[in-house]
């Protein structure tokens, strides 16, 4: 073998290959810290990009879920607080019955008594009427509503699995508690309206009904008040693994890029040593 070949140039292929190889490493290691992905793409690592694919979409559909449970949130909060006030109200309308079914309660002052029950009644079929959020009620279903009444079926979770809460005929309680003047003209019928017999249009009745609605909304408020925040630690937890699985450790790239440069530019020298060789054979021929 020729011992300065200039038809093949041993020195320079290898310095080339090695100078190629030094380049492919370098261009990854710069696409990892431009991207700050380890795996930025399928070409990358073609199994952990697909799990990683799986997890980001498992993230967009919980996010998803939680923007139509805050939706919830605030329709569950405005239900709350309405019947709240409702009960509320319908507390101070049982003293002015209660003063009602007082036979000595006559003339002018009874008068004055049924205008304030009326009055109250006002105020309670308000706060049923006016309960609604983005334009959905679960309890305003009086004519002249503000918001569409129907019950809600919410997506909890990002398979899709969904949490229902029911309506409350607000309608039916504001008419049970309804009274007339005439209804109220007497003391002893006063007492049967507000008693606890069987009949389902009595006030108490109608204020333990209340109560038990109260109870149910205020469950549902908590269950998808835990449903939020177990969404939100499942998302943390999903990114985390993401990370762990395709993020690039930028420190340990930062000084991988150093140290290719380096290779680079001494790669580069020795090709350039190497492609210069068979010009010293020249002065051979001097």
């Amino acid at each position: 073998m020729a011992l300065n070949p200039i038809i093949t140039n041993t020195a320079a292929s290898i310095a080339l290959a090695s100078l190629e190889s030094t380049q492919t490493a370098l261009t990854a290691t710069e696409k990892q810290i431009s991207t700050g992905y380890r795996v930025a793409d399928a070409t990358d690592d073609g199994a952990a990009y697909a799990v990683a694919q799986r997890v980001r979409s498992d993230v967009g559909a919980l996010t998803s879920a939680n923007q139509q449970l805050g939706n919830v949130q605030g329709l569950l909060s405005i239900t709350v607080t309405g019947l709240n006030d409702v009960s509320n109200l319908m507390s101070s309308a049982r003293d002015v019955l209660v003063k009602l079914a007082d036979g000595n309660t006559q003339g002018t002052q009874r008068t004055q008594y049924i205008q304030q029950y009326q009055s109250l009644l006002t105020n309670i079929k308000s706060n049923i009427e006016d309960s609604s959020y983005n334009g959905k009620t679960l309890i305003g279903n009086i004519t002249g509503s503000s918001g569409s009444f129907g019950a809600v079926n919410v997506v909890r979770n990002e398979t899709g699995a969904t949490y229902n809460i029911a309506t409350f005929g607000g309608s039916s309680l504001y008419t049970s508690i309804h009274f007339t003047g005439t209804q109220l003209a007497s003391a002893t019928q006063v007492a049967a309206l507000i008693g606890t017999s069987a009949t389902a249009a009595t006030f108490i009745n109608q204020t333990n009904k209340l109560g038990t609605e109260l109870n149910n909304y205020g469950s549902a408020t908590n269950y998808v008040t835990n449903q939020v925040s177990y969404n939100s630690d499942k998302i943390t937890a999903l990114n985390n693994g993401l990370g762990a699985l395709v993020d690039a450790n930028l420190a340990q790239e930062s000084a991988q890029l150093q140290s290719l440069q380096i290779q680079q530019q001494l790669g580069t020298q020795a090709l350039s040593i190497a492609n210069q060789a068979p010009s010293s054979l020249l002065s051979l021929f001097r």
